[in-house]
């Protein structure tokens, strides 16, 4: 018995350690992009983290760095995100692309800064990180489970001044009833209360395909492993092909800026599979490259 708490304990300490790692990161970085006077956002990760309790974790992962599309390419951007020794793993967004509709000036504008450490930290406000991070959950056609906690708990903890018109009247149907979609999905299979919403409803009665989409990703539990990431064992290689097609309901729909309540996925899988084949061609060829 003793075994088995000195191992929950040696978790809990590695855990913690972790996360101090992952801040300091944030610290030294945002100190940097601050002095240069480079205007980014931080999204999910350390953002999301802050609206979990005291008493529930969440691993860090990189850090996802919104940054202004005419810098992404910048010098001085290119210097950091070369450095995961000093800032960490940064996955660079050149403006939030798929993940919104507003620009980067407008999220930017609608920001607010944290302090972590006596540095402001630049995070979106409540409502549109909650927008971007169910966009991106979707990006990835639902298949992280423990990521839909991000959904929880960012609604349950949600600050009293949060506006539902600001979230979700910014953006266009289709896109708010992605919105409503995910947060009635951590509703159903995460407990999430729901009935004080004005979309309680709405979010309640899911698309039958959308519910059966991600519970099937789910129960296979396949990650999702870049193909230029899998040349080394062909058995990975074939694994993450059969994962790819068809590609996932959830994922091509987002791709194609459907709709949820379109009658058939089909011509969204076709059209998602188009529209990844150059891109995804062209990444497995530079990978290949850069091997031989």
């Amino acid at each position: 018995m003793s075994e088995g708490f000195d191992d929950v304990s040696t978790a809990e300490r590695v855990t913690v350690l972790l996360d101090k790692v992952h801040e300091h990161y944030l610290v030294t970085l945002f100190s940097e992009l601050n002095d240069l006077r480079l205007r980014a956002v931080l999204i999910k990760g350390w953002a999301a983290t802050r609206n979990y309790p005291d008493d529930a974790r969440r691993s860090p992962g990189d850090i996802d760095l919104l940054v202004e599309p005419s810098m992404a390419e910048s010098e001085e951007i290119l210097k950091i995100t070369a450095n995961p020794k000093k800032f960490g793993a940064i996955d660079l967004h050149a403006g939030p692309r798929h993940l919104d509709t507003l620009r980067f000036e407008e999220l930017f504008e609608r920001s607010r800064t944290v302090d972590l450490e006596g540095v402001p930290i630049r995070i979106l406000c409540p409502e549109d990180h909650l927008r971007v991070m169910c966009v991106h959950w979707l990006t990835d056609g639902g298949e992280k489970k423990e990521r839909l906690w991000d959904i929880y708990w960012a609604v349950k903890n949600r600050p009293s001044s949060f506006n539902w018109e600001k979230c979700l009247g910014v953006v266009s149907g289709r896109r708010r009833r992605w919105i409503v979609c995910t947060v009635g999905l951590a509703h159903r299979h995460l407990g999430l209360e729901i009935d004080d919403l004005p979309f309680a409803e709405e979010a309640k009665a899911l698309p039958a395909w959308f519910t059966r989409a991600v519970e099937v990703r789910w129960e296979k539990g396949v990650p999702h492993v870049p193909l230029s990431q899998s040349l080394d064992s062909i058995r990975q290689l074939s694994q993450q092909l059969r994962k790819r097609l068809p590609p996932s309901p959830v994922m091509a729909t987002i791709g194609m800026e459907g709709s949820f309540d379109a009658p058939t996925r089909a011509h969204y899988q076709i059209g998602y599979m188009f529209k990844q084949a150059v891109p995804s061609v062209k990444r497995m060829a530079a990978a290949i490259r850069r091997r031989s």
